[in-house]
């Protein structure tokens, strides 16, 4: 059991990538727009590639309180959603949940890295610590329950 306070931005980026290397069968994102994950990284953008690989069916969620970015400006992830949409849901949640300020990232039940607020690094890392992250499991489920539009890798036209 690991816990670590995290408060530069270059260690918040390794914590990340620390995560991400682990194997993991269910991957829970919340964040403002991934903008900070940074997502457009070759290697991140593999290393979650060969998390698709190996999750479970419905098994990556990411709720975004901004998806423009993501259309803007992430169309690697938007092209992984594209062929893995049975694997990842993206979705954007509404207006009344727009004032929260905080991110994580949730592996399996058991990691996870918590950003208190979206304009700081600072953060906790926990590795292997399920009753710290349960809290935040059901937070994530709220607010994945919300509700929420789902972001296509497809946009429809007439």
């Amino acid at each position: 059991m690991t816990r670590e306070l995290i408060t530069h931005w270059t260690d918040y980026q390794t914590a990340i990538d620390q995560l991400l290397a682990m194997p993991c069968r269910k991957l829970c994102i919340y964040d403002e727009d991934l903008l900070k994950i940074r997502f457009d990284d070759r290697k991140r953008l593999s290393e979650l590639q060969r998390l698709l690989q190996s999750a479970q069916p419905g098994g990556i969620r990411i709720a975004l309180r901004n998806a423009e970015p993501l259309r803007r400006t992430q169309m690697h992830l938007i092209e992984l959603l594209a062929v893995h949409a049975h694997v990842i849901t993206i979705q954007e949640t509404s207006q009344e949940l727009s004032k929260l300020r905080d991110s994580m990232i949730l592996l399996d039940e058991q990691h996870g890295l918590i950003r208190f607020d979206q304009e700081q690094a600072r953060s906790k890392l926990l590795i292997n610590e399920s009753d710290e992250l349960r809290p935040y499991m059901l937070r994530f489920d709220e607010i994945w329950k919300s509700q929420s539009v789902v972001i296509s890798a497809t946009s429809l036209g007439l």
